[in-house]
């Protein structure tokens, strides 16, 4: 009964510990997402718990920055894997901004966070798949004549990138509804990709 009642404590011990790994990690998506300056201590408050808790499970800015960078691409890895890439390129441009356009921004955050504290080559291998995604349908775009190629692929990637983060500024600050932004990002993405 003793072992029990023992093995029914770790487990809940263990829950709880994993209950409170998730908020950490929730807190730091959002209140970073918001600030890349966000301390320890507004993502401890954000996340309901105190900071011994939060330095139990996260000893350093750079392991929570990390891991909840690493958590939000993951998230953006499963919404694109629903995604039908192979479509006319225009197309699957607009359904790519749709799924990910959220997540791309709050992620633009957590990397100008990570790239303070993170080796350089770390940052790059975190972002390197959501970044070859985007890039490889552009470069498709272009070899269909869909899309301009007087324009290096790595710059339209940006421009698309800074009207992501930039939508989400402008909803966080209440200046867009953010129902609009997929139609207002795509529209103003393909008129940029789109051959003179």
């Amino acid at each position: 009964m003793a072992a029990g009642s023992s093995t029914q404590r770790t487990r809940a011990l263990r829950a709880d510990a994993q209950q409170n790994v998730e908020r950490i990690l929730e807190a730091a998506i959002g209140c970073l997402g918001h600030n890349p300056e966000a301390s320890m201590a507004d993502i401890a408050k954000c996340a309901g718990v105190g900071r011994v808790t939060l330095y139990g499970h996260f000893p350093s800015r750079e392991n929570l920055v990390e891991a909840a960078l690493t958590r939000l691409l993951a998230r953006g890895e499963a919404a694109l894997s629903e995604v039908d890439l192979s479509a006319d390129p225009g197309r699957a441009l607009e359904a790519l901004i749709t799924s990910s356009w959220l997540l791309t921004a709050q992620a633009g955050a957590l990397l100008e966070a990570a790239q303070s504290l993170l080796p350089p080559g770390r940052v790059h291998e975190l972002h390197a798949a959501p970044e070859q995604r985007v890039m490889d349908l552009i470069r498709r775009g272009q070899a269909e004549g869909v899309f301009r190629d007087d324009l290096p692929v790595a710059w339209l990637a940006n421009v698309m990138h800074y009207l992501m983060k930039g939508a989400a500024a402008d909803v966080a600050a209440g200046h867009l509804d953010p129902a609009e932004v997929p139609r207002l990002i795509t529209v103003t993405a393909l008129s940029a990709f789109t051959p003179p």
